[in-house]
């Protein structure tokens, strides 16, 4: 604070402005530093139905599902696989496809790091969008 003494009324007290508009200032120029850096969200997809133009069989043989077991056994659509096999048989799968788009169906029982791991092993085989499927979301609401 700042208080001038003197003058024809006597002292008068002013708050000097400066120190404060300064402190402000360096912290408008922190928040917006740190802003872009917070981390995001997991970045899901959920199935949508198909149009109603598109029978139901050719949807559902384009659509590619993981589905891992309480056992932690893993399955493509219908089609049995081990944890090695995965990257390979996506690759297999999505080599003549240009829409790279899966799901992963867990058991509820099934620790996430599981689910965590197909999904890396999924980008890791070029697919670009990963999708969560829930008990909720497979029986259609």
């Amino acid at each position: 604070m700042a208080m001038a003494v003197g003058g024809p009324a006597g002292t008068i007290a002013n708050i000097n402005m400066t120190p404060m508009i300064d402190v402000l200032l360096v912290l408008i120029i922190i928040f917006m530093v740190i802003t872009p850096l917070t981390p995001k969200g997991l970045e899901a997809l959920v199935p949508q139905p198909p149009p109603p133009n598109q029978p139901q069989q050719q949807a559902d043989q384009r659509t590619v599902v993981i589905s891992i077991n309480r056992d932690k056994s893993m399955m493509i659509n219908q089609e049995t696989t081990d944890e090695q096999h995965l990257g390979s048989r996506l690759e297999e799968i999505f080599k003549t496809r240009a829409e790279r788009v899966i799901f992963v169906k867990g058991d509820p029982d099934l620790e996430y790091q599981y689910v965590a791991r197909a999904i890396d092993i999924a980008h890791g085989a070029g697919i670009d969008k990963v999708g969560l499927m829930t008990a909720k979301v497979e029986a259609g609401q």
